[in-house]
């Protein structure tokens, strides 16, 4: 054997791998010379390893899309014997992966949802329901909510809410943005959920008239937000969107990137609220993020569109192979392992008993919320005003020591702005989540004792 074959591809020394990234790695969302990354060396399940060895329960699922954990081992199969058959080819022509992916998504999408366009990931996969609903009706204003987050490109951010648009908004993509419903921090002065879902919808059909519907090509919803804060929308809400979009002729987008495939313990949100939306999107845990992949799921009226008209619109990658098999396996392993029932069983008997006596505890926890393995932790300065605990789109110096004492206990945590997330891997154990919640409680308590 030559020395250049028995090299190995990669130096997996951690410090060679921290001075390469500082070297020439750009950074998403961070002021380059700000940030130090950590290194991850591997990962297993609901654990990975840091470049100094220590081991870190995973929280965050990463961005909340290793649904399945970290190395599933009928995952890695799958991209190891696609790899040996078939690396790539352009989406021009049918595979096999690529044929029975879709099958799968569609066997499991709101009914009447049965054609997948594929994308890379979730941003382009909206990028790509707007451009469909914007054909389809001949309109161009897309109305989205304030508190939502759709994706970092061009578009996809634009119709985003969260303080991640403003310096990337230019006021000219004809995005118009509303309140959608969050009692906690209710903007209708709502007491009760059935208020404030009803003012919410009020909000919206006056949004509408003012805007003028014949000029309105789609309504984009998370149906439960994810970064933006794990709101679960009231009963009725949806529905009440659902007539909105029926009498105007809009085009019900629902963004599912984040609460699709299981996370929220059914395989779509919009399942627990009665609802089929016109377009459905995609990504994140429909192959638990092994392979980038995304899509849309779209209904026969809006795929009838194209019948005859070629729809404008493609990716080189588009229903990759190696992607498309990993979310074969990763579908087939779901529901081999009732992945999605156990996913229900976490939020219901686990999760929320345990976040709910953490929140008697602790006087910095105003609200928790969430379904499945999908929930949100509201921390606030002051339990009477509300006051978060650190402010919208920025952190504070009790955030910064909640989250370092969360890492000392050897918790890996989601956070955004003054909430912590609790969104681990949907097949972790019973017993793995209430000792992340218990690294939680010890943080908590630790970090408030020293402010």
């Amino acid at each position: 054997m030559t020395d250049l074959q028995s090299r190995p591809l990669i130096d997996l020394d951690a410090a060679r791998t921290h001075e390469l990234d500082r070297a020439h790695v750009f950074h998403s969302w961070s002021a380059q010379d700000l940030i130090d990354p950590m290194v991850v060396t591997r990962a297993e399940g609901s654990w990975l390893w840091d470049g100094e060895g220590t081991k870190l329960l995973d929280f965050t699922s990463q961005l909340v899309f290793t649904n399945l954990g970290h190395q599933h081992p009928r995952v890695v199969a799958a991209i190891q014997e696609q790899a040996a058959t078939l690396c790539t080819v352009a989406p021009s022509y049918a595979n096999a992966a690529r044929s029975e992916a879709a099958r799968l998504i569609a066997s499991h999408t709101p009914e009447g949802l049965d054609r997948i366009f594929f994308t890379n990931g979730g941003a382009d996969a909206n990028e790509h329901a707007i451009r469909m609903a914007r054909l389809h009706t001949g309109r161009q204003k897309v109305l989205s909510t304030y508190r939502s987050y759709h994706g970092g490109t061009q578009l996809a951010v634009n119709v985003t809410g969260d303080p991640r648009r403003w310096s990337n908004d230019a006021a000219s993509t004809g995005t118009v943005h509303f309140f959608g419903p969050f009692l906690y921090r209710s903007e209708f002065h709502a007491t009760t959920e059935a208020e404030e879902g009803a003012r919410a919808l009020e909000h919206l059909e006056h949004l509408v008239a003012m805007e003028g519907p014949q000029t309105i090509a789609a309504i984009m919803l998370e149906t439960i937000p994810g970064t933006a804060g794990i709101m679960l929308p009231p009963a009725g809400y949806l529905q009440g969107v659902r007539d909105l979009c029926d009498r105007h002729g809009i085009v019900y987008i629902a963004d599912e990137v984040m609460c699709g495939f299981g996370r929220t313990g059914r395989w779509f949100a919009v399942e627990d609220h009665g609802v089929v939306p016109d377009l459905l999107t995609f990504a994140k845990g429909v192959n638990s993020g092994y392979v980038p992949l995304g899509g849309v799921a779209i209904s026969a009226e809006i795929a009838a569109t194209f019948g005859q008209r070629p729809y404008p619109g493609g990716l080189t990658y588009s229903g990759h192979p190696l992607a498309c098999a990993a979310a074969v396996a990763t579908i087939r392993a779901m529901e081999d392992e009732q992945v999605v029932e156990h996913a229900a069983h976490l939020g219901r008997d686990v999760i929320g008993p345990a976040l709910r006596e953490l929140a008697a505890r602790h006087p910095w926890v105003g609200e928790v919320r969430g379904t499945g393995v999908f929930w949100a932790i509201e921390l606030v300065a002051d339990a009477a005003t509300r006051e978060p605990l650190a402010p919208y789109g920025g952190s504070s110096p009790a955030m910064g020591a909640i989250l370092a004492a969360c890492r000392e206990e050897g918790l890996l945590p989601f956070a955004n702005y003054h909430r912590i997330h609790v969104v681990p891997p949907l097949t972790i154990s019973d017993e793995d989540v209430l000792a992340g919640i218990a690294m939680i409680d010890r943080a908590l308590t630790r970090a408030h004792a020293a402010h």
